[in-house]
């Protein structure tokens, strides 16, 4: 068969992966083992089936058993969803209903009034027109 001539018949062994493909699996692992779906020993196992594999169907078969992930959310949504979880565990973190480590505590509370002078000292500035002005706006 020459170089000019299209191939009619597909290849036995199926149609080769790309190393984007390979990642993209290796990417569904890792999201696989965050949720708690896979232990530590099956993804290495199943990390090193990804980087062997050779064809789409060696791939397949090692995601078979795990549920396709959506495409991600777009938007302020998963941004403001991720925020408002951290701010109520650092709200019971506070309040001691958290079982965080003191040290956490502790950087939370001096963060907390770290912010609160911050924003004090701010609207002091703000209020004051008799001082120097930054030209940043004011004549």
């Amino acid at each position: 068969m020459t170089a000019e001539e299209p191939r009619t018949e597909p290849a036995p062994e199926g149609v080769r992966c790309s190393d984007a493909e390979r990642e993209t699996a290796a990417t569904a692992l890792r999201t696989a083992v965050g949720e708690g779906r896979l232990s530590l020993v099956e993804v290495e196992e199943r990390m090193a089936a990804v980087y062997a594999a050779r064809f789409r169907h060696e791939l397949d078969a090692v995601l078979d058993d795990l549920p396709r992930s959506a495409a991600p959310a777009l938007g302020w949504r998963p941004v403001l969803t991720l925020a408002a979880h951290q701010l109520a565990v650092d709200f019971t973190t506070l309040t001691g209903r958290g079982g965080a480590s003191v040290r956490r505590r502790v950087f939370l509370i001096a963060a907390t009034v770290l912010a609160f002078v911050a924003l004090l000292l701010l609207a002091a500035h703000g209020s004051a027109d008799d001082g120097p002005h930054h030209g940043f706006g004011h004549d």
